[in-house]
């Protein structure tokens, strides 16, 4: 039976203006889901219910938000099969990536369950008598969470398990392509024990999201957003943010470079190229977008690379495939016209291009009925090219060639993004010195651009982000402010800076 859901605020449902056909990518005719979608007036109403609950959900002692948080793990833990069917057939994820999706809310909610009883504060030595200080982390109040839908689960569980833990409530948009993925989620972290309105989900489009935002913030409602999503979004997330005078977060897109030195093992080399190039089709921000490979090893590393593609599985996301088809109709037109990009001084090494169909096989799959694309590998890429500069949404990754580290580094940092990179190396001396000079806030050595810890900071600089962190304790200082606290217990009113006691040295003492 087709699931319909729609927005739940303060635990109700709320009304819908229009509905959203959420599909099957690897079988278009299949509907996962019908999705009634709010309009602005609805996202409004959901932070001004969000900040009348996140009084009370403050109030709540952290220790015991940790354990809602180890709730929620364990919940998830029961249900991580059914959760990662549904990510597969909702996004066309294969379902062994799908499970690990699941898995990394665990290990997220199993991280932070701790962190309420962490959520640390300093006792400070005060330069005064009878006087203490004191620093402490308060919630901010309520976070507007705006996902994306390549990583339906995982992704929203890095800002919502956070944010829950120090006491704030949220408000959350997910992708509407994903709507029924990030419905279960949510049934998932209320049965949990979250009280009505903590945790509330809305399905609007971006129009009515931003406008819904706009006026949130105009009422005070909303203390915090998180978003993930475009480099082209974010800016109009920031810009909005910033008229008032709030600092989003914000976690964007990537052209994640994989530098191959000379030294490098270059199987190694050509496995981590293909699950950074064409894990989840291409479809993650930490991506592989471009290989910059050394003159001396360019000619051996791209024929072991273009053979490790052409023979790589591309199919029916249920069964063991290196990847499915792309997540929806709107980035299947998207990446058909990246590749358009491909130019006359360019050499396709993969095999065939464009949607795998009867007329344009991949070996014996035809792609019947659903949006799967070939893997694409585009040699002679150069720096001012529009493929070298740009992101890539889908299964496509340019090589260049380069000739001295530095050369490569600057190469790697040329497009402006900064989220993940990645370097083949047996130096050690190479390996730091591509650490220091990428611009990118993730570095991984002799692994792919993807693969991210619950327990290390996961974001982005440049076109990648504002320098926001997500994942681990860092992520905290997005949902916390710190508050100062000086506590005079002299009875006499000390003033700092003034009253402080003079310690006179003998300046002119020598021995």
């Amino acid at each position: 039976m087709t699931r319909h859901i729609v927005s739940v605020i303060g635990g109700k449902d709320a009304p819908s203006t229009t509905t959203y056909t959420s599909t099957n990518p690897a079988k278009l005719t299949e509907i996962v889901a019908q999705v009634g979608m709010a309009d602005a007036a609805t996202f409004a109403a959901a932070c001004r219910t969000a900040k009348e609950a996140q009084r009370e959900w403050a109030r709540v002692p952290a220790p015991v938000r940790g354990r809602v948080v180890a709730n929620i793990g364990r919940l998830v833990e029961a249900n991580a099969e059914a959760l990662a069917r549904l990510v597969s057939q909702e996004i066309g994820k294969p379902y062994a990536e799908a499970l690990g999706e699941v898995r990394e809310i665990v290990d997220t909610c199993d991280f932070f369950l701790g962190e309420g009883r962490r959520l640390y504060g300093q006792t400070v030595p005060s330069e005064m008598p009878d006087k203490n200080l004191f620093t402490f982390r308060n919630p901010v109040g309520v976070a507007t969470v705006i996902t994306a839908g390549n990583f339906p689960v995982a992704v929203p569980s890095w800002y919502l398990v956070p944010a829950l833990v120090s006491g704030n409530a949220v408000v959350w948009k997910p992708a509407e392509y994903s709507a029924a993925s990030a419905h279960a989620l949510y049934l998932l972290f209320v049965k949990a024990g979250l009280p009505e309105g903590v945790l509330n989900v809305v399905f609007a489009d971006g129009k009515e999201t931003f406008e819904g935002l706009e006026q949130a913030l105009t009422e005070g409602t909303v203390d915090k957003i998180g978003f993930t999503g475009s480099s082209e979004v974010g800016r109009r997330i920031g810009e909005l943010a910033g008229r008032h005078l709030q600092s989003p977060c914000l976690e964007l897109g990537g052209k994640n470079p994989m530098v191959i030195m000379p030294d490098a093992d270059l199987d190694l080399a050509v496995e981590g190229a293909l699950f950074s190039g064409f894990g989840t089709a291409g479809q993650r921000c930490t991506s592989l977008g471009t290989l910059i490979v050394h003159e001396e090893v360019h000619e051996e590393f791209t024929e072991r690379f273009a053979r490790a593609v052409q023979n790589a599985k591309i199919g029916d996301p249920a069964t063991d495939v290196l990847a499915g088809p792309l997540l929806d109709r709107k980035f299947a037109e998207r990446y058909e016209e990246f590749l358009t990009w491909i130019q006359p001084h360019h050499t396709v090494i993969s095999g065939p291009t464009g949607r795998i169909t009867e007329q344009n096989p991949r070996h014996e799959f035809t792609g019947e009925g659903g949006l799967f694309y070939h893997p694409v590998v585009v040699d002679g890429v150069r720096p001012d090219d529009e493929l070298f500069l740009e992101e890539t949404f889908g299964p496509i990754v340019g090589v260049t060639t380069f000739t001295t580290l530095d050369e490569a580094i600057e190469l790697a940092n040329r497009p402006g993004y900064g989220l993940s990179s990645s370097i083949y190396t047996t130096s050690p001396q190479s390996a730091f010195r591509f650490r220091e000079g990428i611009s990118a806030g993730m570095v991984s050595v002799n692994n792919s651009t993807s693969g991210a810890e619950a327990h290390l900071p996961f974001g982005g600089n440049g076109k990648s982000g504002n320098g926001s962190r997500q994942s681990g304790i860092w992520v905290l200082d997005q949902f916390t402010r710190w508050q100062a606290m000086n506590w005079d217990h002299s009875g006499r009113l000390q003033k700092a800076q003034m009253d402080v006691v003079d310690i006179t040295p003998d300046q002119d003492f020598r021995l």
